[in-house]
């Protein structure tokens, strides 16, 4: 028979899932702060997927206001003088990076899914993580995640398990996404017979 001793208490499982999800956020809290100030703050932009002001976006990256227009105005230029689909778009107050005027209808035409734009990022969030916690998941993207999660469920792109010490749920890639998207080389594409040559 093992004793009390040997036999780790709840508390102590906790303490190490905690530890463990401690360590995941300061690996990508290092990641993060590896990146330029800009790269930080189209990250940030790309993940929350909804607009955000100077102030959040100061918040989020960890840095004083100032600081975050100086990297948001050179985000900007570079985005201005680059030849891309993407921009930064300013509405009020309010900073997002999305696709450029008049690229919706391609999008719509190459969309192998039908998928929201906010839900097809969750999804990406989720195939970059490869797996997460629905709590990190919501943490990332926002309180709109969980509508995006309901929709990725509906159409089988991802899994949902519950947590076996905890109150979240684990969320991970499903057959059906393999199957849609072709994952090679650590970069994401739809799998799309078309585009063979």
């Amino acid at each position: 028979m093992a004793s009390a001793e040997s036999i780790p208490s709840e508390a102590s499982q906790a303490s190490a899932a905690g530890q463990a999800s401690e360590a995941d956020r300061s690996a990508a809290v290092l990641a993060m702060t590896q990146l330029s100030l800009p790269a930080r703050l189209e990250a940030i932009l790309y993940l929350k997927g909804r607009p955000l002001t100077l102030a959040e976006l100061a918040r989020i990256a960890g840095i004083g206001a100032e600081e975050a227009e100086l990297a948001l105005i050179t985000l900007m230029a570079d985005y201005a003088h680059r030849d891309t689909a993407l921009e930064i778009h300013q509405e009020g107050q309010c900073y997002s990076l999305q696709l450029r005027q008049g690229l919706g209808e391609l999008v719509q035409a190459l969309l192998p899914v039908d998928l929201s734009t906010a839900a097809l990022r969750t999804l990406a969030t989720v195939a970059l993580r490869k797996r997460l916690l629905q709590s990190e998941l919501v943490e990332l993207r926002g309180s709109g995640a969980y509508d995006h999660i309901k929709e990725l469920l509906a159409q089988n792109f991802i899994e949902r398990r519950r947590q076996s010490d905890g109150r979240s749920y684990w969320i991970s890639l499903s057959e059906k996404f393999h199957r849609t998207f072709a994952v090679q080389g650590g970069s994401l594409r739809p799998d799309d017979d078309r585009s063979v040559a």
